[in-house]
């Protein structure tokens, strides 16, 4: 049950030790008895001699106002954001560049070559003529303007083959080192949100706003407020970082969090792992929200650091900032949850749908289609000894999702992989990294429902066509809700095999 009241603010915030950055410390407040006197009159001052007045800010008007060289800004205010990257990918990069090209001359230079990153993954595995062609397109762009980070993919009949090619762009741009605390991201699809989880502002655009950027470098944006959300208690063992977005979700609708950003704090966020968190924040967008962002901590830093030499500034809410509403839970209190067809704020609990009858059930995308996701659902699958009873699809995020599912140890498990516990579960052999059938695409896409299908997915999106067929119907699951409910052949609460 969420608690909803007068909105506040922390009094106080704890100190971190942060690499490159600024150490916002603790403030304290000292009660003074102040006596009236008379003051010596002095000259006016021009605004201009004064500056602008500093006040309290979320993690998300701080990193925007670092980026338009103002000392302080509020929701509401239009300030010219400067870019950190750029992304686009195989849906929306031909159209963005041919309106950059449009637009500042086809002689015109990118603003940046080692800031825009393409990464070809929507509609990659398939014989279609047209999707095949924005791949080359794409090709074409990144050799004209000597883009630095383009993961091309040259040989689709064996995505091993392709050292460059990566998969899901969203993964895949925080595998490759491009998500960093502080920073903005923009890019040609709405789950760029996902990277709020590094602490950084990242949202999607449509493909005018990237290919002004991509002459520019920078975007008018409007400052959002921020809504926060705060998740306290001990992570049950059967509930993922899915549940409790989807219980956000289902709290606040659709539209709850329209121009907004959401900003996720809490013990049970403090407890999770990259992946869960990038699950949070990729879906904000379901809520109708600007962005979401989760503060950096250590388990941040070291994932970072891991993957990228540059330096980054990491920045916090202040204590006295403002929140324009406070959520709050106990996560111990949730149950599992399914977003029943067809929209994802149709909250349901999974013992609510378990008359549900099934015929498939799909395991991927960005928002479930991590080491984190895969290795969930083998725990699950391992534990239960049985066989799936519905086709169960498998689609890693990216080439290292897809090479962890197959050499990493799932932990408890005897030293088994995920591939091999799918693989005694009866499920489909894993597929080549892409969004494959998350948003449907050409016929041919792998898993795609061509068939009017009842599916559990731990996609983010279960809009009717979104993942083919417009009868489709389709349950949003976290991975151990959608491993039960393999096994079962009904929506089923993963409580049942745990």
């Amino acid at each position: 049950m969420a608690l909803r009241g007068t909105m506040h603010a922390p009094s106080d915030v704890q100190s971190r030790n942060i690499p490159r950055a600024g150490n916002t410390g603790r403030l304290t407040r000292h009660a003074v008895k102040v006596s009236a006197v008379a003051a010596t009159p002095t000259p006016a001052r021009t605004p201009a001699s004064t500056g602008s007045v500093k006040r309290a800010m979320t993690m998300t008007e701080k990193i925007l106002a670092n980026h338009s060289d103002n000392a302080s800004v509020k929701p509401g205010d239009n300030i010219w954001a400067r870019v950190d990257k750029l992304m686009t990918h195989d849906v929306c990069g031909p159209g963005t560049f041919g309106i950059f090209q449009k637009e500042f001359g086809p002689n015109a230079q990118v603003w940046d070559n080692e800031r825009v990153v393409i990464i070809p993954d929507h509609y990659i595995f398939t014989s279609d003529a047209r999707a095949n062609r924005n791949v080359d397109i794409l090709r074409e762009m990144a050799t004209k303007y000597n883009i630095k980070y383009f993961y091309d993919i040259m040989d689709r009949s064996n995505f091993r083959a392709n050292p460059d090619y990566k998969g899901v762009c969203h993964v895949a741009l925080a595998q490759e080192g491009h998500c960093k605390p502080g920073e903005v991201l923009f890019g040609t699809d709405s789950h760029t949100c996902n990277a709020g989880a590094f602490g950084q502002f990242a949202t999607g655009v449509g493909n005018t706003d990237a290919g002004f950027i991509l002459g520019t470098g920078k975007l008018l944006i409007k400052v959002p407020p921020t809504m926060r959300f705060i998740m306290d208690g001990e992570m049950p063992e059967y509930l993922l970082a899915k549940d409790l977005i989807l219980q956000i979700i289902g709290e606040i609708s659709v539209a709850g969090a329209t121009y907004k950003a959401m900003e996720f704090a809490g013990s049970a966020i403090e407890g999770m792992n990259m992946d869960e968190r990038m699950t949070i924040c990729n879906m904000v967008v379901e809520a109708g929200g600007k962005n979401g962002v989760i503060a950096p901590d250590k388990t941040t830093f070291d994932y970072v650091q891991a993957r990228t030499q540059e330096p980054f500034e990491a920045v916090y809410t202040d204590g006295a900032a403002n929140f324009v509403a406070d959520y709050k839970w106990d996560v111990s209190k949730l149950e599992p949850l399914v977003a029943a067809p067809h929209s994802p704020d149709n909250r349901k609990t999974a013992r609510e749908c378990s008359d549900v009858k099934i015929d498939r059930v799909y395991i991927g995308s960005c928002t479930g289609g991590k080491t984190e996701d895969f290795v969930s659902a083998a725990k699950l699958f391992y534990r239960a000894k049985r066989q799936v009873k519905v086709p169960t699809y498998l689609v890693p995020a990216t080439q290292k999702v897809w090479a962890d599912v197959y050499t990493l140890p799932v932990p408890g498990c005897d030293g088994k992989t995920a591939a091999e516990i799918f693989e005694e579960a009866g499920c489909v052999t894993p597929a080549a990294p892409s969004c494959a059938a998350c948003l449907g695409g050409p016929r041919d896409t792998f898993a795609r429902m061509n068939e009017p299908e009842v599916c559990v997915s731990t996609t983010n999106r279960n809009f009717p066509g979104r993942m083919g067929h417009k009868e489709g119907q389709i349950y949003l699951a976290s991975p151990y809700t959608a491993a039960a409910s393999a096994l079962k052949g009904y929506v089923c609460d993963p409580r049942e095999y745990m």
